[in-house]
């Protein structure tokens, strides 16, 4: 989906400051994922062109679907999905949401999902959120889980190729791109997982540098 990116930087600019940091009676503001999340898809929704093709579905339980049972992703349960549904085909995007303050267990399970569903399950794009006024802090921890992961399904890190002086150094070998053969035979761009930090409310989400791959 072609917009997608104009809708989403949209969207998350106009999330309410409520929304962002929840208040308390007798307490600091808190992060809340799931406030924050819902929020966002209603903006998305308000975006959402009617002529699409493409549905916009939140936590979507694909326990009872087959071709993702045999694929081992019937377990998840993405926060936004981006698809045509009934059409395999027509898988567009996965997004994963988390505040500035997820820790490594939760980082480790996002990371998994948005893998295997941006290599087996063929989604072209997988995006992962990171909302809050340290999210940039979150984006290094979410680097180093990468990194520790080992080998996720034909995905490595470019991150981890940075030589000494903080340069990228080489990008991953070309043998890592064999699942991104188009009909044609050709190499695609190589699977690739998307940072995006919103640091806070009125401000659009953006993409970081650097992709996981």
């Amino acid at each position: 989906m072609h917009q997608l990116t104009e809708f989403l930087q949209e969207a998350t600019k106009r999330v309410p400051h409520e929304y962002f940091r929840v208040r308390l009676d007798g307490g600091d503001p808190i992060y809340r994922e799931r406030v924050y999340c819902y929020e966002l898809y209603h903006r998305l929704r308000c975006l959402w062109p009617a002529d699409t093709p493409f549905s916009l579905s939140g936590e979507l339980d694909k326990a009872a679907h087959p071709i993702l049972r045999e694929l081992g992703a019937d377990y998840a349960k993405p926060d936004l999905l981006i698809h045509q549904p009934g059409d395999m085909a027509g898988n567009d995007t996965i997004i994963e949401v988390k505040s500035s303050n997820v820790q490594r267990a939760g980082i480790r399970k996002d990371l998994k999902t948005l893998a295997l569903f941006r290599t087996k399950v063929n989604y072209r794009r997988a995006i992962y959120l990171l909302f809050g006024d340290k999210a940039l802090d979150a984006v290094k921890r979410v680097r180093r889980v990468w990194g520790e992961i080992g080998e996720p399904p034909s995905i490595e890190s470019w991150a981890e190729s940075l030589n000494t002086e903080g340069e990228l150094g080489e990008p991953p070998s070309i043998e890592l791109w064999a699942e991104s053969l188009n009909t044609e035979g050709e190499l695609g761009e190589p699977p690739s997982i998307e940072l995006w930090v919103h640091t806070k409310p009125g401000v659009p989400a953006r993409e970081v540098a650097c992709r996981l791959r």
